[in-house]
């Protein structure tokens, strides 16, 4: 029989970056900006208190998307709570392309297995990460969220995979983050169904340019960051964001598109960082966000 700890259990989880350019729904770093979200088992019923970042905007019952998430670690584990309450603190900004849902259900899925006694031997890391890929439908966020630093990923298959890659400590980012948000599924459905065989090649180029440079070779970034893929297509639903990614790469900045956007992320070193943070546009916000080695992790 399944038994449950006494609670609160309390994690923490990173903000995330996909695609970094030209590594579309394959590439995610993890960044420096953090969510703590606590949970307990409690006789019944459900109560989701929400403080921060999208307060106003999420649902407070079953749909809520920690809850969903939790909800799959225990039908995984067996386990069935009489009751719970969750306390979620956020900080990393809702539909921003920063891995705000991500990191929902990384959160969520570490938080029933801690409250599960020996739910770490039921569920290991590489069983979390399926779960989360399933869940999110794709692993390019949920990877750095679940394990830090830089991530590869894909499926292969059927079977989603993810490698951690080398950042240089050389590297730091800084992002613009705009009031306005833009649903994923808008950003997506702008995306044509083929692209052209020369920019597809040019973009797996460029790919495999990024990981050598975050590795290493940071000085290759400008170049590593361009993307033939799905940035431009997207202007329509974020046309300041593309044109903040054009004048800061105009002058040497390797900036792109975070995820499914609207935020910029420009990658920094310790020169720059001031720099940067002074071109934030009228009305967006600016975080100097250092890549962060840490997944989500019990506080």
């Amino acid at each position: 029989m399944v038994s449950f700890v006494d609670g609160p259990v309390t994690v923490t989880v990173p903000a995330t970056s996909a695609n970094l350019g030209p590594g579309f729904d394959s590439l995610g770093l993890a960044l420096s900006m953090r969510d703590r979200l606590s949970a307990s088992v409690a006789p019944a019923g459900l109560d989701v208190i929400v403080e921060g970042a999208g307060a106003d905007e999420v649902p407070r019952d079953e749909r809520h998307l920690v809850v969903r998430a939790m909800r799959a670690a225990f039908s995984a584990m067996d386990a069935a709570p009489p009751g719970l309450v969750l306390r979620c603190t956020n900080v990393i900004p809702h539909s921003r392309g920063l891995g705000s849902s991500s990191a929902a259900i990384v959160a969520g899925l570490a938080l029933a297995r801690g409250l599960v006694a020996g739910g770490s031997l039921v569920l290991d890391d590489d069983a979390l990460f399926r779960m989360a890929a399933d869940l999110e439908g794709h692993p390019d966020n949920v990877a750095p969220a679940l394990f830090g630093g830089f991530t590869i990923s894909g499926r292969e298959d059927g079977e989603f995979f993810t490698v951690r890659a080398a950042v240089d400590p050389r590297v730091a980012t800084v992002v613009f983050v705009p009031p306005t948000p833009v649903a994923t599924e808008v950003a997506r459905g702008l995306l044509p169904a083929v692209v052209p065989h020369a920019e597809a090649a040019a973009n797996s180029g460029r790919t495999a340019l990024l990981v050598a440079a975050l590795g290493g070779r940071p000085e290759l970034l400008l170049a590593a960051t361009r993307d033939h893929l799905h940035q431009s297509y997207r202007a329509p639903a974020m046309p300041g964001s593309l044109d903040l990614v054009g004048t800061l790469r105009a002058d040497g900045v390797p900036a792109v598109v975070s995820g499914a956007g609207p935020t910029v992320l420009a990658f920094a070193d310790a020169a720059s960082v001031e720099v940067l943070l002074a071109r934030c546009p009228d009305g967006w916000t600016a975080h100097h966000l250092a890549v962060e080695p840490r997944g989500v992790a019990l506080a």
